[in-house]
């Protein structure tokens, strides 16, 4: 089995997951403030689905499809989110899209963008990609904030365009290759 490389920053360590992982995935994920920040968390989050996840996460990495992060705390070596990269590259594409999410108690450290950037860098380094993008609920504009910090700009607002639970409204961002700035 492949994983994904290890990447470190200041104060993060972005790692694959593991088979210890997945009672903290559940219980970072079963808060129901986390889940509301994005459609790829279902709320109640079931016993097993973060094993079926991680699980699938391996799997988009074997294939080259995409690359999960676990990101923890260098210090505490606690998990702490994830940060992903869903890589769209064919005849047409050759970009790849950022998500993330952190848990609400290391919400408001920087915690996000650290990770974010780390692996913006690392797609713009190890694939063919020319652009990165990513999406926020228009109602968490912490989020947007993320994206501004690593150097993306407003893409399109799309009104109504994900059902949580309810139609949220969403932001589109994007940055470019010869954009990114790396340090």
């Amino acid at each position: 089995m492949r994983t994904a490389p290890t990447l470190r920053t200041e104060r993060l360590i972005l790692r694959s997951f593991t088979r210890d992982d997945p009672p903290a995935v559940q219980r970072l994920t079963g808060d129901p403030d986390v889940a509301s920040t994005t459609d790829a968390i279902p709320h109640p989050y079931e016993d097993g689905m973060a094993t079926a996840w991680i699980e699938a996460c391996t799997a988009g990495f074997e294939t080259g499809d995409s690359v999960t992060f676990a990101i923890t705390l260098k210090a505490a070596r606690a998990l702490i989110g994830t940060v992903s990269l869903l890589f769209l590259t064919d005849s047409t594409h050759a970009t790849a899209e950022l998500g993330y999410w952190i848990g609400k108690p290391y919400w408001n450290n920087g915690y996000c963008t650290e990770a974010a950037k780390a692996a913006v860098r690392y797609g713009f380094r190890t694939r063919d990609i020319e652009s990165v993008y990513a999406y926020y609920f228009k109602r968490n504009p912490a989020s947007g904030r993320v994206l501004e910090k690593i150097g993306m700009r407003f893409v399109e607002y799309i009104p109504k365009a994900t059902k949580k639970d309810f139609f949220e409204d969403t932001i589109r961002c994007s940055i470019l290759k010869y954009e990114f700035i790396e340090n």
